[in-house]
């Protein structure tokens, strides 16, 4: 992770991606891409097309990534549960990341997320949307004492 660039750069992954709950697979993918920044796990994102929109509910409000530009929020209906804000994507991204148009990304602390079936471990923090496998080396950003990284 420490090689990593800053800005972030963007990896295909041809690995088994898949999101679940409840039983119901909401996302299973080969056509992955992964953003790739300094000091963070990789985050996964999977084309609309390898996901289950009819399970999803838009959320209102976005955030700011310098890099990306404004992300919109979704959340997760399986059955009669309504997982909030467990996914999120960028509708009109910043130039040097139209590729990721509408693609989703999962937090994999608040919904089932694995890459060639290892469980995906979510990023320290709650904020950010890292995913954590067993060939990442920490430290990672989103862990005590690292607010200024």
């Amino acid at each position: 992770m420490w090689d990593y660039p800053r800005p972030p750069r963007l990896a295909a992954d041809t690995r088994e991606v898949v999101v679940r709950t409840e039983g119901v697979t909401v996302a299973i993918s080969q056509r992955a891409v992964r953003v790739l920044e300094t000091a963070g796990p990789p985050t996964f994102y999977l084309p609309p097309d390898d996901v289950r929109r009819d399970l999803l509910i838009a959320r209102p409000g976005t955030s700011a990534c310098e890099w990306k530009g404004l992300a919109s929020y979704w959340s997760v209906r399986a059955g009669q549960r309504v997982l909030r804000d467990v996914a999120w994507s960028y509708p009109d991204p910043l130039p040097g990341f139209e590729r990721i148009r509408d693609y989703l990304s999962f937090f994999p602390g608040r919904i089932e997320c694995t890459v060639e079936g290892e469980r995906v471990r979510p990023q320290p923090g709650g904020f950010y949307g890292g995913w954590i496998t067993s060939e990442i080396v920490g430290p990672v950003k989103g862990e005590p004492g690292t607010a200024g990284w």
